[in-house]
């Protein structure tokens, strides 16, 4: 941490925008308190090591007491208010699209559409294809722990964990067209549920083709997405890092990939005692993205709302001491600012609602 507070020191720059992997965060919290800068970042904390002895005892003690086994969750950095506020700087955690934009569309739905917001069905869609038998659209380290792991979602008042793939749905896009997909588990999910009062139930959804499901089970059968390390030749490797080096570079797919994200919540609930539901998303083309900044659609939905995140707490307009995440700040300047940078969104009334069942049994649908 010494020399990045001699980094931060050095530049001392109004506030660190954190796009580092999740594993520093907790480090990049500290040097942002040491050095007085206001802080920014785009996913929750993870631990490196799952095996630490003093990271998994406080793990299993929140699996028991909250019910889902994720290894990212927002405890270690909310644990950092008081010392924000103290220091009278702001943290804003989770700045990319989701979360990040699902979060702010869930502020502003509430503050503009309803009096209360019942349901939230997170909907991730990339109907984007770069041609390869297999590759990820972002670190492969990261996205293939987070959808192999079990899925969960929010409901009345407590959580209910899945099996991976458990629950599917289908749903017709636009722009995209219809697209399977999944039930996961995601960490919006976990701040929205503690920040929008009365919420009944919030679900993520993200969609896959099912040439990717198939490589990914085979790889995790023979062993490559495990994250402990095992010994080669005399040698200590860690299995899933050996594949990401394998895997294409997600930098290198935006030349090659065509089509479209659609990213989006549907919200249900009641205004003026009747009620509403309606649906916010943001389309996005890949090839136009790669035209503007040479980087495909899932680089530029991350990367426009984390510079809006830092532009907020910069100018001002989201500066108060604490930690926070984005749906307890006022969402108009954001959704604003989305507009003006490439990322335009629009909202439906009544839109069709997610009809999710067991990827094994069709006949069982959630309620």
């Amino acid at each position: 941490m010494e020399e990045l507070k001699e980094l931060i020191s050095a530049y001392k720059p109004d506030a660190v925008l954190n796009v580092a992997l999740p594993y520093q965060d907790l480090t990049i919290m500290d040097a942002c308190l040491a050095c007085g800068v206001d802080y920014i970042d785009t996913a929750n904390y993870e631990c490196e090591d799952t095996e630490d002895p003093k990271w998994r005892a406080i793990y299993e003690k929140r699996c028991k007491e909250l019910g889902f086994t994720a290894y990212f969750d927002y405890s270690w950095q909310w644990a950092y208010q008081e010392k924000f506020k103290e220091a009278g700087l702001t943290a804003i955690l989770g700045s990319g699209f989701d979360p990040g934009v699902t979060s702010v569309y869930s502020a502003y739905a509430l503050k503009h559409y309803f009096d209360e917001i019942h349901t939230v069905d997170i909907l991730d869609c990339n109907g984007g294809n770069h041609g390869y038998p297999f590759a990820t659209n972002f670190n492969p380290e990261i996205n293939l722990r987070e959808v192999s792991a079990n899925g969960s979602y929010w409901t009345d008042g407590h959580w209910v964990e899945t099996k991976p793939m458990e629950w599917r749905a289908q749903y017709n896009f636009d722009q995209v067209g219809e697209k399977d997909m999944y039930l996961l588990h995601h960490e919006e999910i976990e701040s929205l549920a503690k920040n929008i009062p009365g919420i009944k139930r919030i679900r993520f959804f993200m969609t896959f083709g099912q040439s990717y499901l198939t490589h990914m089970k085979c790889l995790e059968d023979v062993g490559m997405l495990r994250t402990d390390p095992i010994m080669v030749d005399g040698k200590e490797i860690v299995p899933i890092q050996v594949l990401k080096e394998l895997l294409p570079d997600p930098a290198s797919l935006g030349p090659r990939t065509v089509g479209k994200t659609n990213i989006g919540c549907i919200f249900t609930g009641v205004k003026d005692g009747k009620e509403k539901s309606i649906y916010i998303y943001n389309v996005c083309d890949h090839q136009e993205c790669y035209k503007e900044v040479e980087s495909q659609a899932i680089s530029y939905t991350t990367g426009v709302p984390a510079m809006i995140g830092a532009m907020m707490v910069v100018k001002g307009l989201w500066k108060k001491p604490g930690v926070f995440n984005l749906e307890e700040m006022d969402p108009d300047p954001y959704m604003e600012a989305l507009n003006k940078f490439g990322l335009p969104w629009q909202v439906v009334e009544n839109p069709v609602p997610v009809d999710c069942y067991k990827t094994e049994d069709e006949s069982v649908h959630m309620d």
